[in-house]
């Protein structure tokens, strides 16, 4: 259920690194736990993260919830698309990348595909 070139946050972040760039969205779990996502909210281009640092937030028709960095960097990028259209988040969640990282950091907290199904059941 879950792709197996992502890694994943307990905290419900999915992140693809590739080389020095990361993108990040959140998983097909936390989009079912937050319903209809209606709104987001996301960092200025160079903003600096720290791993666990609060990126944005995420609001839904049931609660306002906050993004977390699954790896330290800058931003690069963030998504204008899906802040246009944030409900893309439900139809495709692994799909829908909110933020990309010039990755300087990286921790070994990061889950793969078969331990965040484990953490999810």
């Amino acid at each position: 259920m879950y792709p197996s070139d992502l890694k994943y946050t307990k905290e419900h972040e999915w992140v693809k690194i590739t080389g020095a760039e990361a993108r990040v969205g959140i998983t097909d779990y936390a989009q079912k736990q937050l319903g209809d996502v209606v709104y987001l909210e996301l960092p200025e281009v160079g903003r600096m993260l720290t791993q666990g640092d609060v990126f944005g937030t995420i609001e839904s028709v049931k609660a306002v919830s906050e993004l977390y960095a699954p790896v330290s960097g800058e931003v690069t990028a963030i998504n204008q698309a899906l802040t246009q259209k944030p409900e893309s988040v439900n139809s495709a969640p692994h799909d829908s990348w909110m933020i990309e990282i010039k990755v300087s950091g990286e921790s070994g907290d990061l889950l793969d595909a078969a331990q965040y199904t484990e953490l999810t059941k």
